[in-house]
């Protein structure tokens, strides 16, 4: 046992051996060990290698403080993460824990909880044409699911999946092997003051915003100037009574004649459980410096001041304070170490992206770790994981920046940037002048209004995700085709190698239960798309699965296949011919095509397979019948 902070054990060696060491149990780490654990476990009616049955990713999971997390941080789940969380099978359970849907109906602006209201928008797929369009992209609906809801489901999963999870544990250091294939791992258990080296094949830092696994690996980051010091301030209070006409989980207060404290500034109430608990995010002045730090009893007040009612019981429960980052690390691993989440993308909570984002950096990479750890894939397949998410990491970091500073237009329009109560009294009752300067306050608050929508009627980009990387087969098809209507509101479903597969409906000819495409793929294996007069990509699905030791289903969709196509909308969508084929990556994403039936279908099915797991540019034949 090593005691003394050393990598070495007392015999020169690990005390523990494992395959992976995954550190952070929040939706980074939780995911990745949910999603390793069940890698080689799923069964389904596939042939499946000997070698491989009944057998997950074996690894442990560690976290430094004694429980998941305490407060709430993170909530709003969208779309394109639940659909991770579906294929281990969590999506009901989380959706059981989460608010219901219409407690996120909008973001709305006004004086106080309990007074006039100023506007609002409908926001995360709520209100009947953003509900219509949201549907259209995924079977799965937004949900507010607080991250003190989502963790446990997650280390629960990974820890019955056969992981370790070890709280009150942190880690210290590591030491790379790469030419030997290892990582020894240097963690001290907090109870007992003592030091541990664990061996693993790789290593995952989902540590969070500090990082220790980053700045080991010394990861240049993009760092941008922040936007400051922000506030959590979480309370109970009963808000039922003032919620039946103003239901949403965003509630921007501002209040024009308040001599308010420079601590708190501006705020707004988040939604966690509807209607007796919230987070009241605060921002203070510029330049405030928080020494000494606000009493309880200064935030009493103001929490009272924002809520309108003082027949509202109020019981603070906790306060915390945060910075609004703008950083995104330019690569997101080296060597047998990764990292993922908050480590290497930090960004205001604008558009809910945070945890999203966490859990599809680890269901992008669980894979491919899977895979090579089990032979399918050569390691090539791993550098893939920093080409396709960092371009993500960076645009998701750009969006929540520019979020954030969509609000300012409005704080300028409504009239709240003046520093005295008399000035922003007088601006904001311009707003309902019959005047020239009256009229043309109105049009810059309303189309300031407008322009958050990008905040909270993002689904493109919490949906348009495209990789570019050597894990999709690009050579054959041409330029990358460009989004339709804009990137930021509207998702644009394509078949194009590297775009996510669209959803759409499926059924049988004598009609049962609805089936969405994306429930006939995931589950660690590859997918095989085709429709009529396309039966030899399903023999060449079978066969190039057993020559290359992989698991790949193989599905005909159209009139009387395997599944119909009853609304017509994957004839619509999936851009290629009948007899063609499209190829599905485990994490549901676009691997290759083939726009018509070719000569040769198996030989360029494994020849493509080994272009994507083994990064190899092996050229396709481009033969037609």
């Amino acid at each position: 046992m090593a005691t003394n902070g050393s990598l070495n054990g007392a015999a020169g060696g690990p005390d523990f051996e494992t395959e992976v060491v995954v550190v952070g149990t929040g939706p980074a780490g939780g995911s990745m060990a949910s999603f390793l654990g069940l890698y080689g476990t799923i069964r389904d009616h596939l042939e499946i290698p000997e070698t491989d049955v009944g057998q997950g990713i074996k690894g442990i999971i560690i976290g430094m403080t004694s429980t998941t997390a305490e407060t709430p941080r993170a909530h709003i789940m969208n779309m394109a993460a639940i659909e991770c969380l579906r294929d281990i099978d969590v999506e009901a359970e989380c959706r059981k824990l989460a608010s219901p849907k219409d407690s996120m109906m909008h973001t709305r602006w006004g004086y106080s909880m309990a007074g006039e209201e100023y506007a609002r928008l409908y926001s995360w797929g709520n209100g009947p044409a953003l509900e219509a369009k949201y549907k259209e992209c995924s079977p799965c609906e937004p949900m507010d699911l607080p991250q003190t809801q989502l963790e446990p489901v997650l280390v629960r999963k990974a820890t019955t999946s056969g992981f370790i999870c070890r709280f009150n544990t942190e880690f210290v250091s590591f030491e790379d092997h790469t030419q030997d294939g290892f990582v020894d791992v240097l963690v001290k258990d907090l109870v007992f003051n003592t030091f541990y080296t664990i061996r693993c094949k790789y290593l995952f830092g989902a540590d969070g915003a500090r990082s220790k696994i980053l700045r080991q690996l010394e990861l240049p980051l993009k760092q941008k100037p922040g936007g400051g010091l922000a506030w959590n301030v979480l309370v109970k209070a009963d808000l039922s009574k003032h919620i039946e006409h103003r239901k949403g989980n965003l509630h921007w207060c501002y209040q024009h004649d308040v001599d308010h404290p420079n601590f708190a500034w501006i705020g707004f109430p988040r939604m966690v459980k509807p209607w007796n608990e919230w987070v009241f995010i605060m921002f203070p002045v510029q330049g405030y410096q928080p020494d000494p730090p606000p009493t309880e009893e200064q935030w009493m007040k103001r929490i009272k001041q924002l809520i309108g009612d003082d027949s509202i019981k109020v019981e603070i429960l906790n306060i915390s304070k945060w910075l609004i980052n703008d950083i995104v690390a330019e690569s997101y691993s080296k060597g047998n170490v990764f990292c993922l989440g908050d480590a290497v993308h930090r960004h205001p909570p604008s558009n809910g992206l945070g945890s999203n984002t966490c859990v599809q950096d680890a269901y992008n990479l669980a894979w491919k770790v899977a895979y090579v750890l089990k032979g399918r894939a050569g390691p090539e397949l791993l550098e893939s994981y920093s080409k396709e998410r960092q371009p993500v990491g960076e645009a998701i970091v750009e969006r929540a920046f520019q979020g954030y500073l969509d609000h300012l237009p409005l704080w300028k329009s409504a009239g709240i940037l003046a520093p005295d109560a008399a000035t922003r009294v007088a601006d904001f009752a311009e707003l309902r002048a019959a005047t020239k300067a009256g009229r043309e306050r109105r049009k810059a608050f309303f189309k300031a209004i407008h322009g958050t929508r990008f905040e909270f009627q993002g689904l493109g980009i919490e949906m348009n995700q495209r990789y570019v990387s050597d894990a999709v087969y690009q050579a054959d098809q041409g330029p990358i085709p460009s989004f339709e209507g804009d990137p930021v509101l509207d998702h644009t479903k394509s078949t194009y190698p590297g775009s996510r597969l669209p959803h759409v409906w499926l059924n049988k000819p004598v009609p049962e239960k609805p089936v969405p495409l994306l429930d006939l793929t995931g589950k660690e294996r590859f997918t095989v798309l085709t429709g009529i007069g396309g039966e030899p990509w399903k023999e060449a699905a079978v066969k190039a699965g057993q020559a290359l030791g992989i698991p790949i289903a193989a599905y005909s969709i159209g009139f009387r296949q395997d599944y119909e196509d009853m609304y017509l909308e994957w004839e619509r969508v999936r851009e290629i011919e009948e007899d063609g084929c499209i190829l599905v990556r485990p994490d549901r994403f676009i691997a290759w095509r083939s726009m018509e039936l070719i000569t040769n279908p198996e030989a360029t099915l494994v020849k493509v397979l080994q272009a994507i797991l083994h990064g190899k540019g092996t050229e396709i034949s481009s033969g037609k019948r």
